[in-house]
């Protein structure tokens, strides 16, 4: 789901997010997210894209205007619906299907490019999520994605409560660090993602491909 799809329990996270996403308007709003936008002329020339934890699809539908042909996931229906919705208004194809994360059957070598903006586990399950994301991307497939870092706590303007769920430099670089190309920034930034990512922040932006 958009911003900190977790581990836990699974039926107490959908009935949250349900809610959240439940309320009029969009959570996180509409327009991408701004470091995923920053990478538009990297997707010229690629045809499919996964969006990962898309909510309510302004990921998603942002790339499919870019030409892609887009699935986006989500934990929740009710924020698929919202992408579905958004993706008619913009005039846009979006393929959407409801996935819990730690479940799902990724495909394998089935994309050219996957985005994944603040989806969080910790563990073994995260183990498992940057090892689906590479297996479900084609060689010379694009990854892009945007986390939180540990130092997210102290500003607590979005994301998991504890620092478990967190990316690190490291963690990345143990996950991503043999591929073709590699690339992290990690930066405090203000963002400005509707009423759920409102303010300073800790992030972590990691451009690979595979």
């Amino acid at each position: 789901m958009e911003a900190e799809q977790t581990a836990g329990s699974k039926m107490s996270d959908f009935e949250r997010w349900e809610k959240r996403y439940g309320a009029p308007g969009y959570l996180f709003g509409t327009a991408p997210n701004a470091f995923l936008a920053a990478q538009a002329d990297r997707l010229r020339g690629r045809k499919t894209a996964l969006s990962v934890a898309d909510g309510e699809g302004r990921n998603g539908v942002w790339l499919a205007e870019q030409g892609l042909d887009v699935l986006a996931i989500d934990y929740s229906p009710t924020a698929l619906a919202k992408a579905e919705t958004l993706a008619r208004e913009r005039g846009v194809r979006l393929h959407t299907e409801v996935a819990d994360l730690t479940r799902w059957h990724w495909p394998r070598a089935a994309f050219d490019v996957i985005a994944a903006t603040f989806a969080h586990f910790a563990g073994a399950e995260r183990d498992a999520f940057f090892a689906n994301l590479t297996n479900a991307l084609k060689p010379g497939g694009l990854l892009l994605m945007q986390s939180y870092r540990p130092e997210q706590l102290a500003y607590r303007t979005g994301g998991p409560p504890d620092a478990e769920r967190m990316v690190t430099r490291a963690l990345l670089e143990q996950a991503f660090g043999d591929w073709a190309e590699f690339d992290i920034r990690e930066h405090d930034s203000v963002i400005d993602e509707g009423t759920g990512h409102v303010g300073m922040s800790a992030l972590i932006d990691l451009v690979a491909i595979r």
